[in-house]
């Protein structure tokens, strides 16, 4: 039960620090390795499942990346882009920061109701896929959107990169 605890707190600090830095995100151009990168930095924990404590069966891994998809598809509804001063600047939505608390709140409920009948280590796994799950989509729906509007900006001969 500690460790349901301090994960729970840790996600919540986690949850705070993304929407912190995506509001400051928002008076910043964004570039297309800034949209990229968090998943790849991301991807670095799977080497968790190096471990027997945090494998999870096929069945776990299907449900924790189609939860992770769908909670995805509120965070693309909500990450929208707008071109000023020649630049491309992810727009502000106060939805957005309502939609990943709502989100968090789903995952710790989620989470305290799975763990009686889940191991610990399992349930780390499956909650790290549905992150991973969850950003993927998101991220790649981002860089989707800053392309077509760098597109735009930079008319039939692109000059900027990634």
């Amino acid at each position: 039960m500690n460790m349901l605890i301090a994960s729970s707190i840790i996600a919540v600090l986690m949850g705070s620090l993304v929407i912190f830095v995506r509001m400051k995100a928002s008076k910043k151009p964004v570039s297309g390795r800034k949209i990229i990168l968090p998943p790849i930095f991301m991807s670095t924990g799977a080497l968790m499942f190096l471990f027997p404590f945090f494998r999870v069966t096929l069945a776990e891994l299907l449900e924790a990346v189609t939860v992770g998809m769908v909670f995805s598809i509120l965070l693309i509804k909500t990450s929208k882009f707008e071109i000023k001063e020649n630049d491309i600047y992810l727009k502000r939505s106060k939805a957005f920061a309502f939609i990943l608390i709502g989100l968090l709140l789903i995952r710790l409920v989620m989470k305290a109701f799975l763990s009686k009948t889940i191991d610990y280590g399992q349930l780390s796994g499956m909650f790290w896929i549905l992150a991973f799950g969850m950003i993927v989509p998101w991220r790649v729906a981002m860089y989707l959107q800053y392309k077509k509007l760098l597109g735009q900006l930079d008319g039939p001969f692109p000059t900027k990169s990634i």
